[in-house]
Order: structure tokens, then sequence, then C-alpha cells
């Protein structure tokens, strides 16, 4: 009997498909992405455009203390926009720009994020206005110190080059949609740069605009995303497959005071699964400080149920 032989993609055909995923993107969210320079202050970052009534996300190192930045676009239209919040804690900051937009870029959900898929970054580095890189997510869950010298946790790295100016721009996804807010890199290392998750940065624009700041809770801990064991998630009763393991627990904090150690698997939080980074930080709000919270919580000798309780977090 004889076989058809296997017809394999050209090296050319394959080339043409990557092209037109990162091209694609870049067509959707290029026009979203703006320059930010601080008003008087001198210096600039990028910025993308995420409503049309005029919300901008960007770094808070970007925007800094300042009140108004000068937000210029694409087509070269430039308008002020006025810092409506900024945190620190997560290097990201929001600005509402005078005018209407009709070019948006969406934020899309980080969590479904993986390992080696394509991630485009989109700002203005070095002056070099509208600059596209590409590369791929090369890690997941990171960890980096922000400038308050609390770790930001959930972040993504990337070896899509960032230089200077790209602070505060897209990190894209093939889909179109923003997964990332460009936050970093690492000098004299290549291929290594880092941007806040965008649900993190989603769980920060929602406080902002609600509020004008981030409210927290805090118990102390950095943490990241992991496997959660199937006999373990049987055990602790919940039906997901990742939960949030502690990397280090602040001395004399909450969750030390209540017995968690370095370690430990947080699977629940008063009986709601907790699958990632993100969910720690979105159920640690303000509506738990002072309240005594359930952990549930995954140990080598079995599953426990732990009390801890938030104080308010300052800065």
């Amino acid at each position: 009997m004889a076989f058809a032989a296997e017809i394999l993609p050209s090296d050319d055909t394959l080339l043409d498909a990557y092209s037109a995923s990162v091209a694609d993107a870049v067509d959707r969210i290029g026009p979203a992405v703006c320059r930010i320079e601080r008003i008087g202050a001198g210096g600039h970052g990028s910025g993308f455009v995420i409503a049309q009534d005029g919300l901008v996300v960007t770094n808070f190192h970007v925007v800094g203390d300042a009140r108004a930045v000068r937000v210029t676009m694409p087509d070269g239209a430039s308008r002020e926009g006025h810092v409506l919040g900024r945190d620190p804690d997560t290097d990201i900051a929001l600005v509402r720009a005078d005018g209407s937009f009709a070019d948006v870029a969406p934020l899309g959900d980080s969590k479904r994020l993986r390992r080696g898929q394509i991630a485009i970054a989109i700002g203005n580095p070095l002056g070099f206005e509208w600059t596209v890189t590409a590369g791929v997510v090369s890690a997941l869950g990171r960890s980096m110190r922000a400038s308050t010298g609390r770790l930001i946790d959930d972040v993504i790295q990337t070896d899509a080059a960032l230089n200077p100016g790209n602070s505060g721009g897209p990190l894209v996804s093939s889909a179109g949609e923003v997964i990332g807010v460009n936050t970093a890199m690492i000098h004299g290392a290549q291929g290594i740069a880092f941007a806040v998750a965008s649900n993190t940065a989603n769980f920060v624009i929602s406080e902002i605009i609600r509020f004008g700041r981030v409210r927290r809770a805090f118990i102390g801990i950095s943490a990241d995303t992991t496997n959660l064991p199937r006999r373990a998630a049987l055990l602790s009763q919940v039906t997901t497959n990742t939960a949030v393991r502690l990397r280090s627990v602040e001395k004399n904090g909450p969750a030390a005071k209540a017995g968690l150690k370095e370690g430990d698997i947080i699977a629940a939080i008063d009986g709601r699964p907790v699958t990632g980074v993100d969910d720690l930080v979105r159920m640690l709000d303000a509506e738990r400080i002072g309240r005594e919270t359930l952990c549930t919580v995954v140990r080598r000798t079995g599953v426990s149920q732990v009390k801890v309780t938030p104080v308010a977090r300052t800065s």
C-alpha cells in the first residue's frame, strides 16, 4: 500500500505566517500606543489608550509625581493628560488625556499565557518613536522589586528587546491583546526584560477608577503560581489545577504570626480557590483589612486551615 508523502510547510511559508501574526497585532494595537512626557520635567516613556474617553495606562516611574503629562499619538496629535492615580507597588499609573480616541488597546487575560508564545513590544525607546520588537514569553510568575522596595508578583519575562523609553508601553500577544505593561530591562543582560501582567494592571486600573488609589490588605508574603497536585486538590476540596506557593514570609508579618511558612501552598481563601498570584492580589482587598481570613494551606504533612488577619498596607 502506498502512502502519500506528508507535505510540510516551507521555511518561507512559516516566516510569512509569523510575520503576518506580528504585523496584524501591531496594526491593531499600534495606533493606540502613545508617547508620554512629563510637562516641565523632561524625560519620556510610553503608554497606551484603553478607553475612547482618554484613559491611558503607563508606568508609575514614567509619570513620577507629575500631575500633568503630554500625550502624543502616532498621527502627531498631542494632548494634555492628567494623572488620575498611581500605584508604585506595581509600577502602574493611569492618565486621563483630553479629547476622544478612536483606537484602543484591549487588555487580555494574562492567566492564559504560555511560555513560548509570541510577545510583541511597542513603544518609544531612546527617542525612536513607535518601535516594534518581537520575541516570546520566556517565563511566567516572576517577581521583581518595585521602587517602593516591595516585590511585584506575577511578572512576565520576555526576550522582546526593551530600552529606556519602552517603559509603560504594551506587551502584545499575536491575537492583538495587551498581555503586559513593559516595565524594566536588566542592564548588561541580553534578552531579559519584564512586564507587569495585564491582570495585575487591570486590578490596579479598576481600583484607581473607583477609589483614586489601590487599597490593599497586607499579610507579608511574596508568592508565585504553582501546579496543585491532584491529591492535594482533593484533600483541600478545590477543583483547580494551580494554586499559590509562598516564596518568602516577612518576619513578624500577619502571615508569619499565623504560622505560614516559605513553601506553603495556599489553595483557597475563605473557601474560594486561589488559582494564581493575580487571584491572591484581588482577594486581599481593603474589605479584608482587620478581618480574620481562613487560608486552606497544603503542606507535605497534609492540608490545614490557617487563620490570618490582614492589616492595612502602608505607602
